[in-house]
């Protein structure tokens, strides 16, 4: 490199945005991911001995996925290719193969592949990665945001090892924003900035565990704010409020913490927690997830874990989705959070939903079993000649609106399928259909 290439070298790391140059370039220097990266796990290992195989780095935004990646190529001696999935086309991928090939061929150097947000391959690139893999040409470390066993391709995953990365911790946050606020070689110390406690705390809380958030932050804070009559560049409550804004929740409508939340949600009605209920429905709204969406679940979940222990659930849960979705957000909060804190507290019973599992079951396994001559249609003309409708006894004709006769195909007599629970609504189903069944044997 001569002297040119390193002064604009130079000057492109200091024009970087700070989050950039905040990078670490040594695994040392590495922030939080401990359960991954101490000096007695295997990725540290591997990474010190230059003997990695291929890797998935998944977690949420912020938490080092391509900062490790940067280590890695900071720290290999193998060929070191760059690439992001979601402007990558199969062209890039071609150049890459070949000139691994050469690299292994001509020189008997590796090759390590790097694809951020390889989740936006389609089943077709990843396919195409697949065999360059296996036989070793490259090695492919990705990084995703999205559960990978979800998104990647299965025989990718089997060929490579994959690391979950955790948000950082809150005090992790705080030392790379004091870092960043006081280091002058790679921070924004040249700036004379200071940061007042309350600030920092406050950013730290409101990263949620993103690096990448916090940092931002900071350069915008320290870039817009006038200096004082100190000479000092200031960073107050009000300074980080304005830069931060609201807090970014990890949740993407179509990937992992979509799923996590809404399971969380239903989990919640179903365990009779209408504050864990409440809460993860504000979670959702807060991060935009759709009204319709949420609505149905509360639908099913009325349904599903309520049932007939309290059927008023269901018409609790239809009429909030109908006015939610005429009414519209913000008002429609309130109309969710009443059906979902009914739901959460309505005594539970699964047995319609069990029913109907045992039931599917059992035509999966007996097929159309005949009906009952006598339940069959008789409203046409030679049904009778058929043996079709003879002999049903209609219901309204005796005590209780209730007779005895074979409604279950005749293979199934006596077979089960709704079984009333002991909560809610269901002991009062379960003593009527009991007393009804007594008084219709006693009756001669």
């Amino acid at each position: 490199m001569d002297i040119f290439e390193y002064m604009r070298q130079n000057h492109m790391e200091k024009e970087s945005p700070l989050a950039a140059r905040m990078r670490p370039a040594s695994l040392d220097e590495v922030v939080g991911q401990r359960h991954i990266i101490d000096k007695d796990k295997l990725l540290y290992r591997a990474i010190q001995a230059d003997k990695l195989s291929s890797l998935i780095f998944y977690g949420p935004p912020g938490t080092g996925k391509t900062t490790l990646a940067r280590v890695i190529a900071n720290t290999t001696s193998a060929e070191f290719i760059q690439l992001n999935a979601a402007a990558a086309g199969k062209k890039d991928m071609e150049e890459v193969v070949e000139k691994a090939k050469g690299n292994r061929g001509m020189y008997g150097r590796r090759t390590i592949l790097f694809i951020d947000e390889i989740h936006r391959f389609n089943k077709g690139q990843q396919d195409y990665l697949l065999p360059f893999v296996e036989d070793g040409t490259i090695v492919l470390i990705g990084a995703t945001t999205e559960n990978p066993y979800f998104e990647v391709n299965g025989a990718l995953l089997s060929r490579s090892a994959v690391f979950e990365l955790k948000p950082l911790e809150k005090e992790d946050i705080r030392g790379l924003i004091q870092k960043a606020v006081y280091d002058r070689d790679r921070g924004m110390g040249s700036y004379d900035a200071v940061i007042e406690e309350d600030a920092l705390e406050f950013l730290a809380d409101m990263a949620d565990g993103d690096a990448r958030h916090a940092l931002n932050a900071v350069e915008l804070g320290i870039l817009t704010t006038n200096r004082s009559e100190d000479g000092k560049i200031h960073i107050t409550m009000e300074v980080a409020q304005e830069c931060i804004q609201r807090r970014a929740l990890r949740y993407d409508k179509s990937g992992d913490s979509h799923y996590d939340t809404i399971s969380a949600f239903i989990k919640s009605m179903r365990g009779s927690d209408a504050d864990a209920a409440v809460y993860y429905l504000a979670r959702m709204l807060y991060a935009g997830e759709s009204v319709t969406f949420i609505a149905r679940r509360i639908m099913i979940c009325a349904a599903e874990d309520v049932g007939n222990a309290d059927p008023r659930a269901l018409t609790v849960a239809v009429s909030a989705s109908l006015a939610a979705e005429r009414v519209g957000m913000p008002e429609a909060q309130i109309i969710l959070a009443q059906a979902a804190a009914y739901v959460a507290s309505a005594p539970k019973s699964n047995s319609a939903s069990s029913a109907i599992a045992a039931a599917a079951a059992e035509v999966e396994k007996s097929g159309n079993l005949p009906i009952p001559p006598h339940l069959q249609d008789a409203h046409y003309q030679g049904a009778a000649k058929l043996g079709h409708g003879t002999g049903y006894k209609y219901a309204h004709d005796y005590p209780n609106h209730y007779v005895r006769q074979q409604y279950l195909p005749y293979e199934l007599s006596g077979r089960e399928f709704y079984s009333p629970s002991g909560n809610g609504y269901e002991v009062k189903i379960r003593e009527h259909m009991k007393r009804i069944r007594e008084e219709a044997e006693e009756t001669p």
